[in-house]
């Protein structure tokens, strides 16, 4: 699978045919049954993650026993991994080749965590953005009238915007006490998120930062350009408005010519892709938030992860394991959800990471041959923070008419009341989803509250629940720096697992670029660039605008 030449469509593999008819023999079969066909099958489908620096104390424990697979299925999946050649790509990943082979450029995001050896070309010196940072989070950087730098409100989309906010939300310590560096992001070009965040802050105190690969981003710069007039009207236009802006971008001429100091201005490496690089430049407002001992811990978990995936056989590799787990259910048991279900409120942006991470990477149809798959790729993913979730949409996961497959992670935490209740739910959840509840059941729980014979009949087919929803429990010590690190990584890599067996290409976001197109067309009125529906409606919208400028008169 080194070329377009060698290449075979997943679909043509051997275990692909042995596969699908794992299927069909297991589609029916409920996941309780296949515990009883194994009682050891919890321990025999469970992977561990030694702490490096405590071999035998696990940094993460992934439980797939309540997927519905085993270990027939299992073994073929690891042999469509080998025959899909994973081991190749897992070592042209680690090698810096072009694994983006759309781009014909590497994805070597792990070099920005010691993960592998940097490819050539600027952007992976990060000593600049580290000194800066740091300079922040001491206090030692002023505004234009000299007042200390006391908040920073991160400008950016997607990759830029995700992954740190992700990781910030997680990492910081809420308040920080008096006199702590606050950090807000913006990302929605609706100017409610922006005034949100400016109605917390001090002009004279905040610090922006831009991030944008190309600083063009049409939503990034035109909340940065909003910010910009808030300083100037705040401050006065010649009040040294660049002492106020820093800049992720590799266009510093761009940035400059918007006024930000070229000695502001942190540069990505080109095979860096957006939803890969909390770890690089772009993690600036993390590393200002949490501090240097924490966001290195942070690169270690990444860098662990790193080297298990990098160095273990499939049979004991965590993210082959979820990667092929994910493989399944969308291509084999058609299963077209995947609800990320992270039982930690530091973990709430984790669904909206995951979604671009997933849906971004391998939302794709074209093979590496160009031709254009048969196979279902990646998911719908969504989700929320437990417990909240069990109030809303887990309903639908009980009773409702769709499968959804599941992933819940737990970080464990202190012994804590409100702690133990959050672990049990999450371990209920994942139970109770499995199992379901049959008529019999139902009937003895209504019987057991005293209600008549013929009220039990009436009610009970509504308290049933067909369970058989296969989940992933992901089990963490607790929710620090290198933990996080552990579990991004993780997910990073299962995609690329994903990804290459599928035979598309995870780090290209074309079907992103159309988009921007159409969206640039329509705003410049290009006669011709819309359908009638949106044409007209485009006249709509411009007549509401009218009248509410009517109004204002």
């Amino acid at each position: 699978m080194s070329d377009a030449g060698a290449f075979t469509a997943p679909q043509r593999l051997p275990a692909w045919t042995a596969l699908a008819g794992h299927a069909r023999r297991l589609a029916a079969r409920p996941i309780p049954a296949l515990f009883a066909d194994d009682p050891a099958r919890a321990e025999h489908l469970s992977l561990h993650l030694d702490t490096p620096a405590a071999p035998g104390r696990s940094a993460l424990i992934a439980d797939f026993s309540k997927q519905r697979l085993d270990g027939d299925a299992l073994a073929d999946l690891f042999r469509l991994a080998r025959e899909a050649r994973l081991d190749d790509g897992i070592r042209r990943l680690f090698a810096g080749e072009a694994v983006n082979f759309t781009e014909n450029r590497a994805a070597a995001h792990m070099a920005m965590r010691g993960g592998c050896p940097p490819p050539p070309g600027r952007g992976g010196d990060t000593r600049a953005m580290r000194a800066f940072a740091l300079a922040l989070r001491r206090g030692e950087l002023t505004g234009a009238s000299g007042k200390t730098l006391r908040r920073l409100i991160n400008i950016g989309i997607g990759g830029s915007d995700l992954g740190p906010r992700l990781a910030v939300e997680a990492l910081a310590i809420p308040g920080g006490g008096d006199g702590a560096l606050q950090v807000d992001f913006v990302a929605n070009i609706d100017p409610r998120e922006l005034d949100a965040a400016l109605a917390r802050a001090d002009a004279a105190a905040t610090l922006f930062v831009v991030s944008s690969k190309s600083f063009g981003t049409a939503e990034t710069l035109a909340n940065a350009s909003a910010a910009r007039r808030w300083l100037c009207a705040a401050l006065g236009e010649k009040a040294g408005i660049g002492a106020h802006f820093a800049a992720i971008s590799n266009a510093p001429e761009a940035a400059a010519a918007f006024g930000i100091p070229p000695e502001r201005v942190f540069p990505l490496p080109e095979w860096v892709g957006g939803r890969y690089s909390v770890w690089s430049a772009t993690g600036l407002p993390l590393l200002a938030a949490i501090g240097e001992a924490a966001f290195d811990a942070f690169l270690a978990g990444g860098r662990t992860m790193d080297e298990h995936f990098r160095s273990a056989p499939f049979a004991r590799n965590l993210p082959v394991w979820l990667g092929l787990a994910g493989l399944w259910n969308a291509s084999f048991l058609h299963i077209q959800n995947l609800a990320a279900l992270p039982y930690a409120h530091g973990l709430r942006s984790f669904p909206a990471w995951l979604q671009q991470l997933e849906m971004e990477s391998n939302g794709k149809r074209t093979l590496r041959d160009g031709s254009q798959t048969e196979a279902a790729t990646a998911p719908i993913v969504w989700g929320g923070a437990g417990t909240v979730g069990q109030h809303a949409f887990h309903q639908l996961l009980y009773q409702g008419t769709r499968a959804a497959a599941l992933d819940f992670i737990v970080p464990v935490g202190e012994d804590e009341p409100r702690q133990r209740a959050l672990v049990d739910n999450a371990l209920a959840q994942s139970a109770a989803l499995m199992a379901g509840r049959a008529l019999d059941a139902a009937r003895a729980a209504l019987a057991h509250r005293g209600l008549p014979a013929a009220e039990i009949e009436r009610l009970a087919p509504h308290l049933t629940s067909t369970g058989g929803q296969p989940s992933t429990t992901l089990l963490l010590p607790r929710l620090d720096a290198f933990h996080l690190g552990v579990l991004l990584a993780l997910y990073e890599h299962k995609v690329f697992v994903e990804g290459w067996i599928w035979g598309i290409n995870p780090f290209d976001q074309y079907g992103v670029e159309l988009g921007k197109e159409m969206a640039r067309a329509l705003a410049a009125g290009e006669a011709g660039a819309q359908d009638a529906s949106t044409a007209r409606l485009a006249r709509l919208a411009e007549a509401f605008r009218q009248t509410g400028r009517t109004e204002k008169k």
